[in-house]
């Protein structure tokens, strides 16, 4: 509560503007990184104004940005006051917070979990399809990428965005479009800040060719079961057909 006032009174020092008693603000701060040692680290203070974002500072910029009319003339106020010091010194808290053994458990790394299979498509230009899927990871920034024959692959992938779980966890896919070679590899690479180097799956051919066996298997005994029953039928109805009723008295 104290916190709003406080923006709420540097937004009143820096515009002319007049706020009624149903306005409010919200903030919300993010540390973002990718790499083991946090050498990436990014702190991101955004600032909302009913909901709509008005100002936000950005520790690669080093400054506050306005993204509406007030939005920039609070930008240019914090820009020249201390407060754009303070939140300079965000990436420092940022990096401490996630090194220190008591950090809260939600604010932890957490490996990913690592799926790769097979796919249909539709009208591909490709006769195969391999989707990589990680769930189950926090912080949600990730590399998913591919490789063949262990060379990055560039062309004829799909990704979709890191997408929330709902549960502090998130999940991303990643799909592939390719000709099978014969004794080529392929493989999935999943980086994450939960572990010291790149994660690698490679795909086994042979997963496909059990999915196959199992179709057929499959379609074998369903037209067994059609067979079986068929001959059934036309064995009841000759029985049926060659046996005269008698009237009883």
């Amino acid at each position: 509560y104290m916190f709003f006032r406080r923006v709420t009174c540097l937004i009143c020092d820096f515009c002319s503007a007049s706020f009624s008693a149903d306005d409010y603000y919200i903030r919300r701060s993010r540390c973002i990184y990718s790499s083991p040692d946090f050498s990436d680290m990014v702190y991101i203070d955004s600032f909302y104004l009913n909901k709509f974002l008005f100002t936000q500072f950005n520790s690669t910029l080093r400054k506050f940005v306005g993204f509406s009319e007030i939005g920039m003339r609070v930008a240019e106020g914090w820009n020249n006051s201390p407060f754009l010091l303070t939140e300079r010194t965000g990436v420092n808290v940022c990096t401490f917070l996630f090194k220190s053994e008591d950090t809260p458990d939600l604010v932890k790394v957490v490996k990913p979990k690592v799926k790769l299979s097979s796919v249909s498509q539709a009208g591909g230009r490709h006769p195969a399809v391999l989707m990589c899927s990680a769930y189950e990871f926090y912080p949600p920034h990730i590399k998913v990428s591919w490789l063949r024959d262990g060379k990055p692959v560039t062309s004829e992938v799909t990704s979709t965005m890191e997408m929330a779980d709902g549960d502090w966890y998130y999940q991303i896919h990643s799909e592939l479009e390719y000709t099978p070679k014969s004794g080529e590899k392929v493989s999935c690479m999943v980086e994450h800040a939960s572990v010291n180097k790149p994660m690698i799956y490679d795909w086994d051919p042979s997963l496909l060719e059990y999915e196959r066996n199992k179709v057929a298997i499959g379609a074998s005994g369903l037209v067994l079961g059609i067979i079986i029953t068929a001959t059934g039928l036309i064995y009841f109805k000759k029985k049926s057909t060659g046996r005269i009723l008698v009237p009883q008295q």
